[in-house]
């Protein structure tokens, strides 16, 4: 965890008032009537401090488990970058959640969503726009104009320059989200009227596609004042800027039904440029220090930084590990020497759970029939917990004391394999203390990647593909490759293995539905996995307008101009 943003999340409480917001996004941006109430017009003054709780408040919205303006039972799964995890993988192969009474659960995992409101499509949809909010007041409150007006001298202007650029690029960030998702949502800028009976407008998916990719490509631009690339960890840069474009242009033809694969690969070639590297080791990606790993960070490119002493969020990494055991999964071992290495009087008996955390929720697992499929997993014993697999991606899984399929059992947690690529402990070595020292902490201290090198190589891959060069990817498909310890592909690769690879290096990073939905196979019966469309183990073809999620009947009620996306009734 970098100071600089341990830095941000403590300040960020001070500053939670000041971009207030109304649980109703109807009225996308509002200001308290108290006049006692500080806002965002008296909050600035002329010192660079204020201006950066601003931003920090924009930052913060993506661990933040605030429920103030959200109608949910649970405020830790409201969390946006859990909730989003939740929508892109417990819908697909990736990921079930065992959580049967939870009103979300149910019905993402067997993709039998209807325009009923659930907590995890409700909770993006809300984090999204409400952090779009955030980014347009920011900006409305430091224009020159405003600087002026304050006596704002020219060293903070420079400083505050840039922080408009990470806040504009974070608007992007959200507004990738809610177009992947939803598809047509409220489009408000920092120059669009608000107040008491404005309405916003509804964008279509192509006019946010184009707004999105306008703004970042400036961004990119040598004269822009957003940070070089690999300085501003774990706050974004140029590459992150990069990284999302690549993505954008990546999605282009579903979004917008105009695929732009050759933008696709040079946001990418603009990436390996950087001096981005990939991680040595696979697993030291998500372990507790990776963020302050320098082997991890230079792979990645925009994370979400999660500390145990300060953000204690219950989504993100927190959710990732927690959720991902039982807590009757206790390790006992004996420790013959102390955290310095010297021999003790006797032995000691530690108490440990696998992945470094303090509890198990007994949540999310991953289907056998997907680590079986992408994994090629052999010689699984349940009763000692071991199995043999080439891959050192496939070698993170939990299976002592589990059933091996879900059948009949989708809501029993220890049918299934646990996934333990999240692990609290840090990456350098592994005496019994540490886990210790991890299991006594009640969050987690890893850093969540929101765009990493890895994904980069595989974006690469597939323009490539598209654009019928294939040999110009091969060497960063043989680096993956390589890391993980098994054959790379050959000169003549095909889609099927793009979509099987991108499973293997990104599974339970929050990218699978919008990938099925890209290769066509989201909704399609030729591409079946456990629960697929309803309560069937073998799975069902869906309804292809489910692969976008309802607006919420909420906002719809509030915002009489919205349209509700086709395939789902208005119920107004």
């Amino acid at each position: 965890m970098k100071t600089v943003y341990r830095k941000l999340i403590v300040i960020s409480a001070a500053v939670s008032a000041v971009f207030g917001l109304q649980s109703c996004v109807g009225d996308l941006d509002t200001v308290p009537l108290n006049p006692y109430d500080k806002v965002p017009e008296t909050a600035y003054g002329t010192d660079e401090a204020g201006y950066l709780q601003g931003l920090s408040k924009i930052y913060f919205h993506l661990i933040s488990n605030d429920t103030k303006d959200l109608q949910v039972s649970d405020g830790g799964a409201s969390e946006l970058i859990r909730a989003y995890w939740s929508i892109q993988e417990t819908t697909t192969d990736e990921a079930k959640c065992a959580w049967s009474n939870d009103a979300w659960v149910r019905a993402l995992n067997t993709d039998t969503w209807t325009e009923a409101q659930n907590d995890a499509t409700y909770a993006v949809y809300i984090r999204t726009l409400q952090g779009i909010s955030y980014v347009n007041e920011f900006l409305r409150q430091t224009t020159d104009v405003k600087l002026d007006e304050r006596g704002v001298d020219d060293g903070v202007k420079a400083r505050v320059a840039q922080f408009r650029a990470e806040a504009r690029f974070l608007r992007a960030f959200f507004y990738w989200m809610a177009i992947d998702a939803f598809g047509n949502v409220p489009f408000v800028t920092e120059d669009s009227p608000f107040g008491t009976g404005v309405y916003p407008e509804q964008g279509t998916r192509k006019e946010l596609f184009d707004f999105c990719i306008e703004e970042l490509e400036d961004l990119a631009s040598p004269t822009s004042a957003m940070p070089a690339p690999r300085s501003n960890y774990p706050r974004a840069d140029k590459g992150a800027v990069c990284g999302l474009l690549a993505r954008m242009y990546l999605n282009a033809e579903v979004y917008t039904g105009t695929a732009m694969w050759q933008e696709a690969k040079d946001a990418c070639e603009d990436i390996f440029d950087m001096g981005y590297g990939l991680c040595g080791n696979y697993a030291d990606l998500f372990r507790g220090d990776n963020g302050e790993n320098p082997e991890a960070l230079k792979e990645f490119i925009f994370a979400a930084a999660y500390d145990a002493e300060q953000s204690q969020s219950y989504g993100g990494t927190t959710y990732l590990t927690l959720a991902a055991i039982a807590a009757d999964d206790i390790q006992q071992m004996p420790v013959f020497e102390d955290e310095d290495g010297n021999p003790l009087e006797e032995e000691t008996m530690v108490t440990f759970y696998p992945n470094g955390v303090n509890n198990g929720w007994a949540g999310i697992r991953i289907p056998y029939e997907f680590v079986q499929k992408y994994f090629s997993v052999k010689d699984a014993d349940y009763g000692k917990g071991s199995y043999e697999c080439d891959d050192a991606r496939g070698q993170m899984f939990y299976i002592k004391g589990r059933e091996e399929s879900m059948d009949g059992a989708l809501y029993q947690f220890t049918n299934g394999w646990s996934c333990l690529k999240f692990n609290n402990v840090p990456h350098d070595t592994e005496p019994l203390y540490w886990y210790a020292e991890a299991a006594a902490k009640a969050y987690s201290d890893i850093d969540y990647p929101l765009i990493r090198l890895g994904e980069i190589y595989l974006i690469y891959a597939e323009a490539c593909f598209r654009l019928n060069d294939r040999d110009e990817a091969l060497p960063y498909l043989q680096e993956l490759s390589e890391r993980a310890g098994v054959e790379g592909p050959a000169a003549s690769y095909t889609e099927n293995y793009l979509i099987e690879e991108r499973a293997r290096e990104l599974y339970w990073e929050g990218h699978r539905r919008t990938d099925l939905i890209r290769f066509g196979k989201f909704h399609s019966g030729d591409f079946l996995w456990p629960y697929k469309g309803g309560e069937s183990f073998g799975g069902q073809s869906f309804e292809r307008y489910k692969n976008l999620f309802a607006l919420p009947l909420t906002d719809l009620a509030a915002n009489p101009t919205l349209k509700q996306n086709e395939g789902y009734p208005d119920n107004r």
